[in-house]
Protein backbone atom coordinates (compact mmCIF):
# COMPACT_ATOMS: atom_id res chain seq x y z
CA UNK A 1 0.00 0.00 0.00
CA UNK A 2 1.38 3.38 -1.00
CA UNK A 3 1.93 5.95 1.68
CA UNK A 4 -0.60 8.72 1.55
CA UNK A 5 0.83 12.16 2.06
CA UNK A 6 -1.57 15.04 2.50
CA UNK A 7 -0.57 18.22 0.73
CA UNK A 8 -1.22 21.33 2.71
CA UNK A 9 -2.91 24.15 0.91
CA UNK A 10 -0.78 27.30 0.67
CA UNK A 11 -2.28 30.73 0.76
CA UNK A 12 -0.48 33.63 -0.83
CA UNK A 13 -0.86 36.76 1.23
CA UNK A 14 0.22 40.08 -0.31
CA UNK A 15 3.23 40.71 1.93
CA UNK A 16 3.47 44.49 1.63
CA UNK A 17 -0.26 45.01 2.22
CA UNK A 18 -0.29 42.55 5.11
CA UNK A 19 2.72 44.21 6.77
CA UNK A 20 1.24 47.69 6.36
CA UNK A 21 -2.06 46.41 7.76
CA UNK A 22 -0.30 44.82 10.74
CA UNK A 23 1.69 47.97 11.50
CA UNK A 24 -1.28 50.34 11.25
CA UNK A 25 -3.66 48.14 13.27
CA UNK A 26 -1.00 47.50 15.90
CA UNK A 27 -0.36 51.25 16.20
CA UNK A 28 -4.07 52.06 16.36
CA UNK A 29 -4.84 49.36 18.90
CA UNK A 30 -2.02 50.26 21.27
CA UNK A 31 -2.66 54.00 20.94
CA UNK A 32 -6.36 53.64 21.78
CA UNK A 33 -5.51 51.21 24.57
CA UNK A 34 -3.12 53.77 26.08
CA UNK A 35 -5.43 56.76 25.65
CA UNK A 36 -8.48 55.13 27.19
CA UNK A 37 -6.43 53.57 30.01
CA UNK A 38 -5.13 57.06 30.77
CA UNK A 39 -8.69 58.44 30.64
CA UNK A 40 -9.67 55.79 33.21
CA UNK A 41 -6.77 56.83 35.45
CA UNK A 42 -7.79 60.50 35.17
CA UNK A 43 -11.42 59.67 36.02
CA UNK A 44 -10.22 57.63 39.00
CA UNK A 45 -7.91 60.42 40.21
CA UNK A 46 -10.77 62.93 39.93
CA UNK A 47 -13.02 60.46 41.79
CA UNK A 48 -15.54 60.51 38.95
CA UNK A 49 -17.45 57.59 37.50
CA UNK A 50 -15.93 55.86 34.51
CA UNK A 51 -18.08 55.87 31.34
CA UNK A 52 -18.53 52.43 29.80
CA UNK A 53 -16.65 53.54 26.70
CA UNK A 54 -13.30 53.74 28.50
CA UNK A 55 -12.99 50.11 29.72
CA UNK A 56 -14.70 48.96 26.52
CA UNK A 57 -12.03 50.57 24.34
CA UNK A 58 -9.25 49.30 26.63
CA UNK A 59 -10.65 45.80 26.08
CA UNK A 60 -11.04 46.28 22.32
CA UNK A 61 -7.51 47.70 22.05
CA UNK A 62 -6.19 44.72 23.98
CA UNK A 63 -8.09 42.30 21.74
CA UNK A 64 -6.72 44.06 18.65
CA UNK A 65 -3.17 43.83 20.01
CA UNK A 66 -3.64 40.16 20.90
CA UNK A 67 -5.07 39.41 17.45
CA UNK A 68 -2.00 40.96 15.80
CA UNK A 69 0.30 38.80 17.95
CA UNK A 70 -1.70 35.69 16.97
CA UNK A 71 -1.45 36.66 13.28
CA UNK A 72 2.31 37.11 13.60
CA UNK A 73 2.68 33.72 15.28
CA UNK A 74 0.54 32.01 12.64
CA UNK A 75 2.41 33.74 9.82
CA UNK A 76 5.75 32.65 11.29
CA UNK A 77 4.56 29.03 11.21
CA UNK A 78 2.99 29.49 7.77
CA UNK A 79 -0.44 28.68 9.17
CA UNK A 80 -2.14 31.97 8.38
CA UNK A 81 -5.54 30.81 7.16
CA UNK A 82 -7.98 33.26 5.57
CA UNK A 83 -10.91 31.79 7.50
CA UNK A 84 -9.29 32.62 10.84
CA UNK A 85 -8.54 36.13 9.63
CA UNK A 86 -12.07 36.59 8.25
CA UNK A 87 -13.74 35.61 11.52
CA UNK A 88 -11.32 37.57 13.71
CA UNK A 89 -11.42 40.71 11.62
CA UNK A 90 -15.20 40.64 11.36
CA UNK A 91 -15.52 40.42 15.14
CA UNK A 92 -12.95 43.17 15.66
CA UNK A 93 -14.52 45.32 12.94
CA UNK A 94 -17.83 45.14 14.79
CA UNK A 95 -16.21 45.97 18.13
CA UNK A 96 -14.21 48.89 16.70
CA UNK A 97 -17.27 50.23 14.88
CA UNK A 98 -19.23 50.21 18.14
CA UNK A 99 -16.43 52.12 19.89
CA UNK A 100 -16.18 54.54 16.96
CA UNK A 101 -19.90 55.30 17.09
CA UNK A 102 -19.86 55.95 20.84
CA UNK A 103 -16.66 58.02 20.65
CA UNK A 104 -18.15 60.13 17.86
CA UNK A 105 -21.30 60.66 19.92
CA UNK A 106 -19.24 61.79 22.92
CA UNK A 107 -16.91 63.92 20.80
CA UNK A 108 -19.41 65.49 18.39
CA UNK A 109 -22.83 64.74 19.90
CA UNK A 110 -25.58 67.29 20.36
CA UNK A 111 -25.46 68.01 24.11
CA UNK A 112 -22.31 68.84 26.07
CA UNK A 113 -19.99 67.24 23.60
CA UNK A 114 -16.25 67.09 24.18
CA UNK A 115 -15.34 69.00 21.02
CA UNK A 116 -17.51 72.03 21.86
CA UNK A 117 -16.33 72.05 25.46
CA UNK A 118 -12.73 71.91 24.28
CA UNK A 119 -13.33 74.82 21.92
CA UNK A 120 -15.07 76.96 24.55
CA UNK A 121 -13.00 76.21 27.66
CA UNK A 122 -9.59 75.24 26.27
CA UNK A 123 -8.78 76.29 22.70
CA UNK A 124 -10.38 79.73 22.95
CA UNK A 125 -8.81 80.48 26.36
CA UNK A 126 -5.10 79.64 26.20
CA UNK A 127 -2.85 80.31 29.19
CA UNK A 128 0.86 81.03 29.11
CA UNK A 129 3.53 81.59 31.68
CA UNK A 130 4.78 79.70 34.68
CA UNK A 131 1.47 79.37 36.53
CA UNK A 132 -0.82 76.68 37.83
CA UNK A 133 -3.47 77.85 35.34
CA UNK A 134 -1.08 77.17 32.46
CA UNK A 135 -0.40 73.68 33.77
CA UNK A 136 -4.14 73.04 34.09
CA UNK A 137 -4.69 74.38 30.56
CA UNK A 138 -1.95 72.12 29.17
CA UNK A 139 -3.57 69.10 30.82
CA UNK A 140 -6.99 70.03 29.47
CA UNK A 141 -5.52 70.61 26.01
CA UNK A 142 -3.87 67.19 26.20
CA UNK A 143 -7.21 65.57 27.06
CA UNK A 144 -8.88 67.32 24.11
CA UNK A 145 -6.12 66.20 21.75
CA UNK A 146 -6.31 62.62 23.07
CA UNK A 147 -10.04 62.51 22.26
CA UNK A 148 -9.30 63.64 18.71
CA UNK A 149 -6.44 61.16 18.33
CA UNK A 150 -8.55 58.29 19.69
CA UNK A 151 -11.32 59.15 17.25
CA UNK A 152 -8.88 59.30 14.33
CA UNK A 153 -7.27 55.96 15.21
CA UNK A 154 -10.69 54.37 15.65
CA UNK A 155 -11.67 55.53 12.15
CA UNK A 156 -8.42 54.13 10.74
CA UNK A 157 -8.64 50.80 12.58
CA UNK A 158 -12.30 50.32 11.68
CA UNK A 159 -11.47 51.00 8.02
CA UNK A 160 -8.46 48.70 8.08
CA UNK A 161 -10.43 45.83 9.63
CA UNK A 162 -13.03 46.28 6.90
CA UNK A 163 -10.23 46.25 4.31
CA UNK A 164 -8.77 43.05 5.81
CA UNK A 165 -12.11 41.28 5.46
CA UNK A 166 -11.90 41.80 1.70
CA UNK A 167 -8.19 40.98 1.54
CA UNK A 168 -8.68 37.68 3.40
CA UNK A 169 -11.66 36.84 1.21
CA UNK A 170 -9.55 37.50 -1.91
CA UNK A 171 -6.68 35.32 -0.58
CA UNK A 172 -9.16 32.52 0.12
CA UNK A 173 -10.75 32.88 -3.31
CA UNK A 174 -7.40 32.90 -5.16
CA UNK A 175 -6.05 29.79 -3.40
Amino acid sequence: MAAYRERRRRYRWPQVQLNIWLLVVLSGSTTCLGIFAWFMAVQNQLELGTPWLFPYMVSVGTLGFTFIIVILLLAARQLLLPTIILVGTFILFTLWLTGLIETSLQLYGTKGNVYSNCQIYVTDQPFTGNTLNTLAWLTQNNICNCWKAAFAFEVVNTSFFFWMIFMAWKVHRDA
